[in-house]
């Protein structure tokens, strides 16, 4: 630049003396003689101006180019903090993940960063420049709300502005934004052009509402909900800072009676040292714990109480508090020790009646069978008199049912005390065919019309003996409950169901009235029909026998038209 200005001095000055020179000769030539000395003095006067006028328009150049130079610097230097200010811009809004958006308000003229793609998806040609593009994707339900209150900042010409509300991406979806503005005026006070920022808050406000929910579950759980610190320098279990209203009501403590000291104060005479000695041990360690022991309300009264103790970390990982769900079981404590006595009655009482089972069932048989001998023995004895002798045939024919009740309760016996019998893989129609054989003249007396559909390989694990008692017992009182009006009939057949075998037995005879009986039909020495030689004992045996291999048997009668058992057994 400064060699520019000393060429252009340069030039000035060749050219005015050239200029001065040519004049100096057309005037010598006009005026040789007069005016030589006069030319002279002007020739000399001209070429010191020309001289002066070029040092004089160097030095006004040189200080214009200094100037310049001085402006150029400074624009360089302004352009510089431009492209730092823009670069620190673009890396706070990174940094902070804002949208930041430009409303010209006058010529409704919208601009936003780059955020308005990262943050809501919108591709760059996707993007409005008027405020309506902006208004359109604020939600239905917060854009009349967040329209009023913008509206009227800009009418109160305030200069900061800010509000929470819904913003529609890309792809439809909606995030919660906190959205700040600040506003620019003119000289008169005129709103011209705002700037804001729009900040993601979704993630603070979905956590937002968790913990509004937490603090509602917290709030009205039925179960005592205390936190505490970390901190046990003071007490093997930390002070509390926190209980709910369900703590209040269970031990009749307020917060603040409370608040600021350790559950320890809950422990009393009977509340049991090994299991808070547990749970010191896990809170030491950090580690979750569950105790029940007897604790004390602030009235003094006992009460059974379920505690955990459950650590809670923070973000980084580190353990912050301990929460602890506390339920009152004083009612669980008192059932479960009145189950446990019932259970020792119970098995106290289970033994007796297996001894008087044993004793009647054992101790008996040798009387009965010193009786039933001498009864063989006065057969073979004459008896004139007729009043003695329906005397001994009653006492004959007690002796007998005696002895039939004995041998009943000995199966009964059996059955009951003998939980693990042996059981095998048997066909179901060997099982019949032994049964039928067995009930071979009942069969060829009354001629029942039977309806077999079981297939030949058909097999259960069961208990071989016990399946033809049953089988037994359900065929002969088919039989014997047999209607006196129509011919016999009885159906047999077996439904498979997965790993289940299904044994139906139906059939026609008199029928049960399940509405009168119903409860009672499986029991002991129970009748449904006045037959002379029903004992009431059949169905009881039967279901014994059922439940000790592991099935079960539902009935469904009607009185007149007969009555269907139904025996469920697994298959292997």
């Amino acid at each position: 630049m400064k060699s520019k200005s000393n060429i252009i001095s340069f030039v000035f000055i060749i050219a005015s003396l050239f200029l001065a020179i040519i004049m100096h000769l057309i005037l010598r030539g006009s005026f040789k003689n007069d005016f030589q000395s006069l030319i002279t003095f002007h020739f000399i006067k001209d070429v010191s101006f020309i001289i002066a006028a070029g040092l004089l328009l160097r030095f006004v150049i040189t200080r214009n180019d200094k100037r310049n130079i001085s402006i150029l610097e400074q624009l360089q230097t302004i352009n510089t903090e431009i492209k730092d200010s823009n670069e620190r811009y673009d890396i706070v809004a990174k940094a902070t993940s804002d949208t930041i958006w430009d409303w010209k308000i006058q010529e409704d003229e919208f601009a936003w960063n780059k955020g308005i793609q990262g943050i809501f998806g919108y591709k760059k040609e996707d993007v409005g420049k008027t405020s309506s593009w902006w208004f359109d994707r604020i939600h239905p339900e917060d854009s009349l709300k967040m329209s009023v209150k913008l509206y009227s900042f800009l009418e109160q010409k305030t200069e900061r502005w800010q509000d929470e509300y819904r913003f529609k991406c890309a792809d439809g979806s909606y995030k919660y934004v906190f959205d700040r503005g600040f506003l620019v005026k003119d000289a008169d006070g005129k709103a011209i052009r705002m700037i804001g920022a729009i900040q993601d808050v979704t993630k603070q406000k979905e956590e937002e509402q968790r913990l509004k929910l937490l603090e509602t579950v917290i709030t009205q759980t039925k179960d005592a909900v205390v936190i505490t610190d970390k901190d046990i320098s003071q007490s093997p279990i930390p002070n509390i800072i926190f209980v709910n209203q369900a703590f209040t009501k269970m031990t009749g403590y307020k917060p603040k009676e409370v608040i600021g000291k350790s559950p320890v104060m809950f422990a009393g005479p009977k509340s049991d040292m090994s299991e808070l000695e547990k749970l010191s041990t896990a809170i030491k360690n950090y580690k979750e714990c569950f105790i029940e022991t007897v604790s004390y309300k602030k009235n003094g009264d006992e009460y059974w109480v379920n505690f955990s103790m459950i650590p809670v970390t923070n973000k980084e990982g580190e353990h912050s508090h301990w929460i602890s769900i506390q339920r009152d079981v004083t009612k669980e404590k008192n059932q479960e020790r009145e189950r446990e006595q019932l259970i020792r009655e119970l098995t106290q009482n289970n033994k007796d009646l297996k001894q008087f089972s044993y004793i009647t069932s054992h101790n008996f048989r040798a009387p009965l069978s010193n009786l039933t001998g001498l009864l063989h023995l006065l057969e073979d004895v004459p008896i004139e008199n007729d009043e003695l002798q329906e005397i001994l045939n009653g006492f004959k024919r007690s002796t007998h049912l005696l002895n039939e009740t004995i041998e009943d309760l000995v199966k009964v016996v059996i059955i009951k005390d003998n939980p693990s019998i042996l059981k095998e893989d048997i066909s179901i129609k060997e099982i019949f065919e032994n049964v039928f054989f067995q009930l071979n003249n009942q069969i060829n007396l009354y001629k029942p019309t039977i309806k077999f559909d079981i297939e030949d390989s058909l097999t259960i694990h069961i208990n071989k003996a016990y399946m033809e008692s049953i089988i037994l017992n359900l065929m002969s009182n088919a039989i014997k409950y047999r209607s006196q009006d129509k011919t016999p009939k009885i159906s047999i057949k077996a439904v498979e169901k997965e790993n289940f075998v299904n044994l139906v037995i139906k059939d026609n005879g008199v029928g049960i009235d399940l509405d009168k009986n119903g409860d009672k039909i499986f029991g002991l020495y129970q009748r449904f029909h006045d037959y002379p030689d029903s004992k009431g004992l059949g169905l009881y045996l039967v279901k014994s026998q059922i439940e000790a291999m592991g099935g079960s048997i539902e009935v469904e009668s009607q009185v007149g038209k007969g009555t269907q058992f139904t025996l469920t057994f697994k298959k292997e």
